[in-house]
C-alpha cells in the first residue's frame, strides 16, 4: 500500500499523463484483443470446441458491444484524466476522487466497459474459450479491485470514498434510480 500512496503524492502534468496512457491504450485496445482472438482460436481448435455462430447476429451484436464497452471505458478514462487529474495507470493515480458521471453509475465503469468490450469480441468471433477467458478476467479483476484498489482508495480518500462506496454499486449499475 505504501507504494500506491507514494505514487499518489505527486501530481503529474498533462503531457506526462498522456504519455502514460499511450502504452496502456496500445496494450488494452490492440494487444489484449489480438491475444484474445488468436489464443481462443487455438484453444477452441485444440479442445475441439464448436463455434457459436448465428449469421449476422455475431458480428452485429459483437460490434455493438465492442463499441459501447470501448466508449464507456474511454469516458471513464477521460473523467479520471480531467476531473481527477490522474490516469488509470497505478503509478499516476487520480489526485481527487471522481464521483461524477460515469462514476455515478458504478464504482468501476472503466472495468465494466472493458468487460463488455471483451464479451463483444468473444461474441463477434463466436468463441467459447474467449467467453471463458473473459470470465476469468472478470474474476481476476474483481479480486484485484476488492483486495488492492478499494483498500488503497479508502486509505487515500477516507470517509469521502466510504460514503461514495456505500451509495454506488461496485460493477453492475442499478437499472432503476434509487430513492
Amino acid at each position: 500500500m505504501n507504494r500506491f500512496k507514494k505514487w499518489a503524492e505527486r501530481e503529474y502534468s498533462r503531457k506526462e499523463r498522456i504519455a502514460a496512457l499511450i502504452p496502456e491504450g496500445i496494450l488494452f485496445v490492440i494487444v489484449v484483443p489480438v491475444l484474445l482472438v488468436v489464443t481462443s482460436s487455438y484453444i477452441d481448435q485444440w479442445l475441439e470446441l464448436p463455434r457459436f455462430t448465428y449469421g449476422l447476429v455475431n458480428p452485429l451484436l459483437g460490434l455493438a458491444l465492442v463499441l459501447s464497452g470501448w466508449s464507456f471505458s474511454l469516458w471513464s478514462i477521460l473523467a479520471q484524466f480531467s476531473q481527477g487529474r490522474g490516469t488509470p495507470v497505478p503509478i499516476m493515480p487520480t489526485q481527487e476522487l471522481v464521483v461524477k458521471r460515469p462514476y455515478t453509475y458504478c464504482r468501476n465503469p472503466m472495468a465494466l466497459g472493458y468487460i463488455i468490450f471483451c464479451f463483444g469480441i468473444a461474441i463477434w468471433i463466436g468463441s467459447l474459450s474467449a467467453v471463458g477467458f473473459t470470465l476469468l478476467f472478470v474474476v481476476s479483476l474483481v479480486i484485484y479491485v476488492k483486495l488492492v484498489e478499494e483498500k488503497e482508495l479508502e486509505e487515500r480518500f477516507g470517509s469521502e470514498y466510504l460514503q461514495y462506496k456505500r451509495k454506488t454499486p461496485f460493477l453492475v449499475p442499478h437499472l432503476r434510480k434509487r430513492n
